[in-house]
C-alpha cells in the first residue's frame, strides 16, 4: 500500500507506512546515514501532508515489522479504548491531543488505546511548542520508596560513578547529591567493571547508605539484567531492576533482554521487596533506558526511523509497569543526532511520546564533544523539559555550577537541576522533601506541608529556595553519612 502527496506541483510517492513515517520526521543524522530520511524539505513536507491524512485504524492494522516487539504491542493494546478514536486521521488526532479537555480523557484510560506507532506519527507533525504544551498535563504517578510524577515534582537521579568503582569514591558524590536535594528519583552507578562481585559490592554500599541515613529513595547499578539479579540472589539489596531496551526484537537481543527475562526479573524483585516489608510505598520496580539511535548502533533498525523505533521501545516499557523510564537523548553522539537542534527535538519527541503512552518519563540530557552544540544545548533542553512536566532528569554530582562529564559525553549537573527547580517553583519527591526538612538540610524558609508520611498529600506553597545551608547541617551530614556506611 502506497501513499502520495503533491507539493508545488510535484508528486511524491511513499511505498509503505514505514517509509512515510521516516520521511515525515525532522532531520536526524542517524536517519540520514541509514538512507531513511527525506531527500529534501519539499519531500518532508509532502510526507507530513500524507501522514496527516492516514487514519489511526490503518496504523493499527499495519504492523511495520513482524517480530516480538510488534506482538507485545498488539497483545497489550486496549482495543476498547481505541475504538473511540479509530476513525481519526493523524491530523485529527493531533487536534485532539492539543485540546484543553484531552488530559481528562487521557487520564480516564485513553492512553491504553494509543499504540507506539500512532504516538510517533502524531509527534512527527507537531511543533516543538506543541510537544511541550501537550506533554505537560499528562502525569503518570509511580511509587517505590518515593513517589514520582506528581504535579510540581521534578525528580533528579544522581549518577555517582567512579572510574575504578571505588566504593568510597561512589558514596561521596552520592552524599553530595543528597545534600543538594537531589537523588529522590534514584541514586545510580554505571559500573566501570561489570562483574557480579563488583555489582554486589556496590549495591550493598548504596543500600547501606540509604538504610543508615533513612533516605526515602532508590538505588541501582546500571548493569546487565542477569548480573543485577545474580547480585540480588547473593544477598545484595536490589531496589530497581535496570534494563536498556529497544524497539525491535533484534535490538533487545543485542541488549541482552527478552520478555521472559524481564517478567521473571520483575517478579523476583517484587518478592525480594516483600521480604523487606515496610521499606517501600509502591510496587513499581523496573527502570528502563531508551535512546534514539540505539538500535542503529547494533544494526537492528529494520528500515524504521529513530523516533519510530524509540516509540516502540516505550511500548515495551509499558508492558512492565516501570517506576522510571529515561530517554538518554544525545548519548549516541553525532552519528545519530549531529547538532543542538536535533538533540533538542529528539528530547522533546521522546518525552512527549513516552508520556502519551502513559509512562513516567524522564530525560538524561547528553551531548558529546563531536556534536555541533554546547552548554546552551543542555540548558535549553533542560528548561524545555521542565516546562513540559518532565518527571526526572539526571544530576551528576559535580558542584552547583559545573555540568558533569562522563567520558566524552556531557550531562546535566546537580546544580543545573536544582537551579531549574528554583526557576520553575518545583519540588523534590514529597517523601524526600520531608526527609530533608527533618535533617535540617533546607534553608529553613517556607517549607511546604507534605501531607501524610507516605507523601500522598499535596505540597503546599513553593518554598522561597530549595537550597541547602552550605555549612552546619551539611558538614555534619557528610561526615555522619560516611561514618555510618564505614561502620555498617
Amino acid at each position: 500500500m502506497g501513499f502520495h502527496s503533491v507539493v508545488h506541483g510535484e508528486r511524491y510517492v511513499f511505498a509503505d507506512l514505514a517509509e512515510l513515517l521516516a520521511k515525515a520526521g525532522e532531520e536526524k543524522s542517524g536517519d540520514r546515514l541509514a538512507g531513511l530520511a527525506a531527500y529534501s524539505t519539499a519531500e518532508r513536507v509532502a510526507a507530513r501532508g500524507a501522514l496527516a491524512d492516514v487514519r489511526l485504524s490503518e496504523i493499527a492494522a499495519t504492523p511495520l515489522i513482524d517480530d516480538a516487539v510488534t506482538d507485545l504491542i498488539v497483545s497489550i493494546h486496549d482495543v476498547d479504548c481505541f475504538s473511540a478514536m479509530s476513525s481519526l486521521t493523524v491530523g485529527e488526532f493531533r487536534d485532539l491531543v492539543l485540546r484543553p479537555d484531552f488530559p481528562v480523557r487521557w487520564h480516564s484510560g485513553l492512553a491504553g488505546g494509543i499504540t507506539p506507532e500512532m504516538a510517533a506519527a502524531v509527534a512527527k507533525i507537531m511543533s516543538d511548542k506543541e510537544l511541550v504544551t501537550a506533554a505537560k498535563p499528562l502525569r503518570t504517578v509511580t511509587r517505590c520508596r518515593s513517589t514520582m510524577g506528581e504535579t510540581g515534582v521534578f525528580g533528579v537521579h544522581v549518577r555517582s560513578n567512579h572510574p575504578m568503582d571505588d566504593l568510597e569514591g561512589i558514596l561521596l558524590p552520592a552524599l553530595d547529591g543528597l545534600m543538594s536535594g537531589c537523588g529522590d528519583a534514584v541514586i545510580e552507578v554505571n559500573a566501570s567493571m561489570e562483574s557480579g562481585a563488583q555489582v554486589e559490592r556496590t549495591l550493598r554500599g548504596l543500600g547501606s547508605l540509604v538504610r543508615q541515613l533513612g533516605v526515602p529513595t532508590q538505588t541501582c547499578v546500571l548493569g546487565r539484567v542477569v548480573t543485577q539479579l545474580a547480585a540480588m540472589e547473593a544477598g545484595a539489596p536490589l531496589d530497581l531492576l535496570f534494563g536498556w531496551i529497544g524497539g525491535t526484537e533484534s535490538a533487545n537481543r543485542a541488549f541482552g533482554v527478552n520478555w521472559d527475562l524481564l517478567d521473571a526479573g520483575r517478579q523476583a524483585v517484587l518478592d525480594h521487596h516483600r521480604d523487606r516489608a515496610g521499606d517501600f510505598v509502591g510496587d513499581q520496580v523496573m527502570y528502563f533506558a531508551v535512546g534514539q539511535g540505539s538500535a542503529f548502533s547494533v544494526e537492528a533498525h529494520h528500515g524504521l526511523d529513530q523516533l519510530t523505533i524509540s516509540a516502540r521501545a516505550y511500548g515495551v516499557a509499558r508492558a512492565f509497569d516501570p517506576f522510571l523510564v529515561n530517554s538518554v537523548v544525545g548519548f549516541g553522539g553525532a552519528d545519530y543526532l549531529s547538532d543542538s537542534r536535533q538533540v533538542i527535538r529528539a528530547g522533546l519527541e521522546d518525552h512527549f511520546v513516552g508520556k502519551l503512552l502513559g509512562l513516567p518519563m524522564g530525560c538524561d540530557v547528553f551531548y558529546t564533544s563531536r556534536v555541533d552544540s554546547g552548554q546552551n544545548t543542555g540548558d535549553d533542553l533542560l528548561m524545555l523539559l521542565a516546562a513540559a512536566g518532565c518527571n526526572h532528569v539526571a544530576g551528576v554530582p559535580s558542584g552547583h555550577t559545573v555540568t558533569g562529564q562522563v567520558a566524552s559525553q556531557r550531562s546535566t549537573g546537580v546544580g543545573d537541576a536544582i537551579g531549574v527547580r528554583d526557576l520553575f517553583g518545583l519540588y523534590p519527591a514529597p517523601e524526600f522533601a520531608a526527609w530533608m526538612a527533618d535533617r535540617g538540610l533546607f534553608s529553613g524558609q517556607g517549607l511546604p506541608d507534605h501531607g501524610s508520611p507516605r507523601g500522598a498529600g499535596r505540597l503546599g506553597q513553593p518554598p522561597e529556595r530549595w537550597l541547602v545551608d552550605p555549612v552546619g547541617p551539611m558538614a555534619a551530614f557528610l561526615e555522619d553519612g560516611l561514618d555510618r556506611v564505614r561502620l555498617s
